[in-house]
């Protein structure tokens, strides 16, 4: 009898480890989970890529630089200043090239331009709109006559708010 309860005992022993073996085989066979193991936030080539994205790798905006756009906006006059201009003041300054995209529609830059001079001016001004350092759009603003003494503000559009700028920089080109 005792014969008989080791030999039941072994067997189902036996019986379980190859349950146990059968099912490791199963799970080899089928291969590891993946839905438990794999975080899909973390592969880029799931999500679609968004103006926003791109802003964090400007090598992955596509954006080609068509040529200098040329612009002629109107100017504003905000004031008089003192006339200064001489061998270490310039006769044109730009002051306040502020970045700022409206929704649904361009970047747009707005600038102060200041004619320390005595004499009417006719200005022109390059601006570079950039994202990580790659022009995205070049512009030269034609700037109305600015009389002596006086400051303008002047608004400037870049591209289309689908296209991400990071920066502006504006410089005087004449005179």
């Amino acid at each position: 009898m005792r014969s008989a309860i080791r030999l039941s005992i072994a067997l189902m022993a036996g019986l379980a480890a190859a349950a146990t073996a059968t099912a490791a085989l199963a799970q080899a066979a089928s291969g590891p989970d993946n839905r438990l193991n794999r975080d899909n936030r973390l592969e880029p080539s799931n999500q679609p890529s968004t103006p926003a994205d791109r802003a964090f790798d400007p090598r992955a905006q596509v954006a080609t630089t068509i040529p200098v756009v040329v612009q002629r906006p109107a100017a504003n006059l905000v004031g008089r200043i003192p006339v200064t201009a001489g061998p270490t003041v310039p006769v044109i300054t730009i002051e306040g090239p502020t970045l700022r995209a409206i929704p649904g529609d361009r970047w747009t830059t707005g600038l102060y331009i200041n004619n320390n001079s005595g004499a009417p001016v006719d200005t022109q001004v390059g601006c570079s709109f950039t994202n990580g350092g790659r022009t995205v759009q070049e512009s030269r603003v034609v700037v109305p006559t600015a009389a002596a003494g006086t400051r303008l503000s002047v608004s400037v559009d870049g591209p289309r708010v689908d296209v991400f700028v990071d920066r502006v920089l504006c410089r005087v080109l004449t005179p």
